[in-house]
């Protein structure tokens, strides 16, 4: 694959990616780019169609839920899919150096971050190590603070605590809250977003039947 025939557009680049994603729920898997000539192919050049930032969870490898292969997917991970300077960095790479049409970011349901975080809120129990600092950064995702309490519950008992989302939509608003962040930090992802190069994505994938969901999108797909 070279610039001019990997995908082009943000539309383009997720159809190809709801496609692998099916060839993976039916098992029916292509196995797309991944013998000898593409590592040839590839030993000068990358040419990515999409960015995928996603959780470091060993159950969610963005290449094979997505039956795509070397050079396909610009990946980012981190526990619980937290933003950090160099996460936002290494995305922006992906879409003003590489040219990558698409970025997606790539939760998933029972993740222990969100777990963690979401146990941090209703009973004040941290982490006592550095995995504080994933906790630190999913809690804001989670609190809803003022608005409609339709889909959210009290932390506690307390009228003036923060209000949490519903335990089974912990993850896909932290989805949604990432996807929003990218694009409020970064001005390189909003000028694409703007100008119709990129979209921005949010999916939630199943662990059991291995569906990727769309909760979110910026821009056009």
């Amino acid at each position: 694959m070279t610039a001019n025939d990997r995908p082009a557009t943000p539309a383009e680049a997720w159809a190809a990616l709801q496609e692998g994603n099916t060839r993976f729920i039916s098992g029916e898997m292509a196995h797309p780019s991944q013998d000898a000539q593409r590592r040839a192919e590839l030993s000068s050049a990358q040419y990515p169609f999409a960015v995928l930032f996603g959780c470091s969870d060993s159950r969610v490898a963005a290449e094979i839920i997505f039956d795509r292969g070397l050079g396909d997917l610009f990946v980012v991970r981190t526990a619980g899919h937290v933003v950090d300077t160099t996460v936002i960095g290494s995305i922006e790479y992906g879409v003003d150096v590489l040219g990558a049409p698409l970025v997606v970011v790539l939760g998933h349901d029972s993740c222990g971050a969100i777990a963690a975080a979401n146990q941090a809120l209703t009973t004040g129990d941290l982490p006592s190590n550095f995995v504080r600092a994933v906790v630190d950064r999913v809690i804001p995702s989670l609190v809803t603070g003022a608005g409609s309490p339709d889909g959210v519950r009290a932390a506690t008992d307390d009228p003036r605590t923060v209000r949490l989302p519903d335990l089974e939509n912990l993850q896909s608003e932290h989805v949604r809250a990432t996807v929003r962040m990218l694009h409020s930090y970064s001005a390189t992802l909003a000028t694409a977003v703007e100008e119709g190069r990129c979209a921005i994505v949010g999916l939630e994938y199943a662990l059991a039947d291995g569906k990727a969901r769309q909760v979110e999108v910026i821009g056009s797909i």
